[in-house]
């Protein structure tokens, strides 16, 4: 069991993908992505989920992400942010995400 002061130091936000890239480095299949948080800027994310969405449909998509994690290096990439998602039955991820448009940078709560 965590504290709920715990839990309030995780600082999770919404933004929106504005570019993806491959990450052939990446010993899973993963994208390269960056997102717009609003006031907080953009961030770099490495994201497993080649499965379940194209590099296409993925620009512009909002997503949930937590932000205040340290910088994590995967290869050769800095990761900036955590983007959030749901394993399906076979451990691919999919994507949490408002189910209407949202500010870039707004807090979950």
């Amino acid at each position: 069991m965590i504290s709920w002061d715990d839990f309030s130091k995780i600082e999770m936000r919404c933004g929106t993908i504005m570019e993806v890239a491959d990450f052939p480095q990446a010993k899973k299949p993963a994208y390269q992505l960056t997102i717009d948080f609003g006031k907080l800027g953009t961030k770099k994310s490495s994201a497993q989920i080649t499965h379940h969405y194209s590099k296409q449909e993925l620009i512009g998509k909002q997503v949930i992400a937590v932000v205040n994690f340290p910088v994590k290096q995967i290869a050769n990439f800095f990761s900036e942010c955590l983007v959030l998602g749901v394993y399906d039955n076979n451990n691919n991820v999919i994507l949490l995400q408002p189910d209407k448009p949202v500010n870039n940078g707004q807090p979950i709560g």
